[in-house]
């Protein structure tokens, strides 16, 4: 009987846990109305944990036919980051986050024609490639503001001017390419969120 009570107790001081870290966790909404650009950094590192869980955030995207087009080079090395996104009028961002995450897609992918599940794999372009890794990078930057951070969309795809000399720097192969770039790290700067609600843009039932 002792043991009984013994169990029931830890049973229910980890339910009584559990249920404390959902009451402590922002909730889905309050994230994605907080959520905001932050372009200014104090340069403190991200951890690695923070990044992988935002990584996981980020593949937890939607994806069309689940081919999960995305790819990601993260990047924490100072001078690095220096070296590759931190010249020119956005210097400032990249040289003060604690990490740059690049969102990549893969471009094509192998699959079998439609009903013929014993022939052989062909190489097939992904047209919808760029609309996953959106999703992927929204979910980053939910996130990063979840976590406590900072982070910023900054674009990439389709300006080839801007892509070309990353995916150079990067190593990126050919057949993936970068998105867009998002500087992550502890803020420097509280902006308060856009109120970017407009019911005039809402056309209920047609246009």
């Amino acid at each position: 009987m002792k043991h009984i009570v013994i169990i029931a107790t830890l049973l229910a001081s980890v339910f009584m846990s559990s249920c404390k870290e959902q009451e402590n966790a922002p909730a889905a909404l309050d994230v994605i109305m907080a959520r905001t650009s932050i372009r200014s950094f104090t340069g403190d590192p991200v951890s690695k944990d923070q990044l992988e869980t935002i990584l996981k955030a980020g593949m937890a995207a939607p994806t069309a036919m689940n081919v999960q087009p995305w790819r990601f080079v993260v990047v924490t090395d100072k001078e690095k980051i220096g070296n590759v996104f931190g010249t020119g009028p956005r210097s400032g961002m990249f040289n003060t986050a604690g990490a740059v995450i690049v969102v990549c897609g893969q471009t094509t992918f192998m699959r079998r024609p439609f009903g013929q599940p014993d022939a052989p794999e062909t190489e097939q372009p992904n047209i919808f490639w760029y609309e996953d890794c959106s999703a992927a990078a929204e979910n980053i930057l939910l996130a990063a503001t979840a976590l406590g951070l900072g982070a910023v969309w900054t674009a990439g795809y389709p300006a080839e001017e801007r892509i070309a000399p990353i995916a150079e720097a990067l190593g990126i192969p050919v057949g993936v390419v970068p998105l867009c770039i998002i500087p992550v790290g502890v803020p420097a700067e509280n902006p308060a969120p856009k109120d970017k609600w407009k019911p005039e843009n809402i056309h209920w039932e047609q246009w």
